[in-house]
C-alpha cells in the first residue's frame, strides 16, 4: 500500500513540476524555422507563441515582426447595449490559453507591427506579462462594434508594462471609431505600469463589462474619445499618470467604479474629468489644468463620489462644446458628491457651474497655486496650498496633505536638493 502511494506521488510531482522554458526569437529573415534556443531562435513570433507552454518565456530580439491579419468573429460585443451581438474584428498576434513571459530588446529595437485590429490579443491568457517592446500598425476594423486597440485582453490577468503603444492608426473615413492604445474586455484583470501610449485614433485606454484594472505611471498623450474611460462595470485604481491631447481625460461612465489620483490631466479638448451614469468616482490629488471646456464635472444625478485636493486652474479657452468654460461643472445632484479641499482658479468662465459659489467652503479656495513650473507642477516652498488640503488625507510624512499632484498617500514623493518636497 505504501509503495503504491509512493508511486501515485512521484508521478504527481512528476507532471506538475516540469520547468519552464526560455525561447529566443530573431527576425534573420533566412526562412530557418528555428527551436528557440540562443544559437537558433525562432524566426517566426507567432510560431513561437504557439510552441510556448504556460509559463514559460518569449525573448524577442531587435527586429520588425510583422503578424497576418486574422479574422475574429465574436458572438459577444463589449460595448453595445446587447451584449450578444454578432461583431467582426480582426487579431494579429495571439496568446491564448495560457500565461507568457513576452520580453522585447527595448521599446525602439523590437517593433510588433499588427496590421489587425485586435493587434495582440491575449484570450483566456493568465498570468502573461509584456514588455520592453513596440506596438503599431493596427488597422482599423470596418465593424464600428469592435473594440480594436493595440492589447485587447478577454477572460484573462495581464501586466503591460514598460512598452511603446504607438501610432496605430489606419482608419478608414466611413468608420467613426479608431484604435485605443489598451482594451480591457470581459474578465480582464490588467495592471498597465510605465508605458507610453500616444499618437493612437481612440481611447488610450477603455475598460468594458467587468474589468478591472491597476493603471499607474502612463504617459497618456494624442488620440480622439478619452484618454482613460472606464465603463459598464468596470473597476480601476488610476494613479500617476499624465493625460494630455484627446477629446477628454479621464472619465467613469456607466455603472463603474474609479479612484482616481496625483493624476496630471491637461490640453484635452473637452473636460478633464467627468463621472456620469451610476458610477462611482473618487478624484484626489489631480492636476486638471488647461482643457478646452471645463476642468472637472457631475455629469448625472446618479453618479457618486469625491472631489478633494484638486488643483484645477486655466481650462476654457476653447468654445463651449461638452460643458461650459468653468473650473468644476455640477449637472447632477450635489448631495451625491463631496466636493472640498480644492483650488478652483483662473478658469475662463469661473470657478463652478450650476452650483453654488464653492470657494471657502467645505476647505475650497480659489488662489494662484504658485506653481514652480508647469511640467511637474510642483508647489513653490511658499505655496498657500502647502499642508492646507483635507484633513483626512496625509502625505508620505504623515503630514496634512498639500492640495495638488504631490499631496496624498498614492503620490510619488521626490526630494529636491535641500531635502524638502
Amino acid at each position: 500500500m505504501l509503495r503504491g502511494f509512493l508511486i501515485i506521488s512521484a508521478l504527481l510531482v512528476s507532471s506538475t513540476a516540469v520547468p519552464a522554458g526560455t525561447f529566443h526569437v530573431d527576425d534573420l529573415g533566412d526562412n530557418v524555422r528555428g527551436d528557440g534556443s540562443v544559437t537558433k531562435p525562432f524566426r517566426n513570433l507567432q510560431a513561437a507563441l504557439d510552441r510556448c507552454s504556460h509559463g514559460d518565456t518569449v525573448i524577442i530580439g531587435p527586429g520588425k515582426y510583422v503578424s497576418q491579419s486574422y479574422a475574429y468573429p465574436e458572438s459577444l460585443c463589449g460595448n453595445c447595449e446587447d451584449h450578444v451581438t454578432p461583431v467582426k474584428a480582426s487579431r494579429g498576434f495571439l496568446v491564448e490559453n495560457k500565461g507568457l513571459t513576452i520580453i522585447g530588446s527595448g521599446v525602439d529595437s523590437t517593433v510588433l507591427v499588427t496590421g489587425a485590429g485586435y493587434g495582440v490579443l491575449f484570450l483566456r491568457s493568465y498570468g502573461s506579462y509584456i514588455s520592453n517592446l513596440q506596438i503599431t500598425g493596427g488597422k482599423r476594423d470596418l465593424d464600428g462594434m469592435a473594440t480594436d486597440a493595440a492589447v485587447v485582453v478577454k477572460w484573462g490577468r495581464v501586466t503591460i508594462e514598460n512598452c511603446l503603444i504607438a501610432d496605430n492608426s489606419d482608419r478608414p473615413e466611413s468608420v467613426v471609431v479608431g484604435i485605443g492604445g489598451i482594451m480591457g474586455r470581459e474578465g480582464a484583470e490588467l495592471f498597465i505600469i510605465n508605458n507610453r501610449i500616444k499618437n493612437n485614433t481612440w481611447d488610450g485606454i477603455a475598460l468594458y463589462r467587468g474589468a478591472t484594472a491597476y493603471i499607474a505611471d502612463n504617459i497618456i498623450n494624442g488620440g480622439r474619445g478619452a484618454g482613460i474611460g472606464i465603463t459598464w462595470d468596470a473597476n480601476a485604481v488610476i494613479v500617476r499618470n499624465r493625460i494630455s491631447n484627446y477629446w477628454k481625460g479621464i472619465g467613469s461612465f456607466g455603472d463603474s467604479r474609479v479612484v482616481c489620483s496625483n493624476n496630471i490631466v491637461r490640453d484635452n479638448l473637452g473636460w478633464g474629468i467627468i463621472a456620469t451614469g451610476t458610477s462611482y468616482m473618487d478624484a484626489t490629488n489631480n492636476i486638471v489644468y488647461n482643457n478646452g471646456n471645463c476642468g472637472m464635472a457631475i455629469w448625472s444625478d446618479e453618479c457618486t463620489g469625491r472631489f478633494s485636493n484638486n488643483i484645477v486652474v486655466n481650462n476654457g479657452w476653447r468654445d463651449q462644446w461638452v460643458c461650459p468654460c468653468v473650473g468644476i461643472w455640477n449637472y447632477g445632484t450635489l448631495y451625491n458628491f463631496d466636493i472640498s479641499y480644492n483650488d478652483v482658479w483662473s478658469n475662463k468662465d469661473g470657478e463652478y457651474g450650476d452650483m453654488p459659489d464653492y470657494t471657502d467652503k467645505k476647505g475650497n479656495i480659489s488662489v494662484d497655486p504658485g506653481f514652480a513650473d508647469t511640467e511637474d507642477f510642483r508647489l513653490l516652498p511658499d505655496s498657500p496650498l502647502k499642508e492646507t488640503g483635507n484633513p483626512l488625507l496625509t502625505d508620505s510624512d504623515g503630514t496634512r496633505s498639500d492640495i495638488g499632484l504631490y499631496g496624498g498617500p498614492k503620490a510619488r514623493q521626490k526630494e529636491s536638493a535641500s531635502g524638502t518636497k
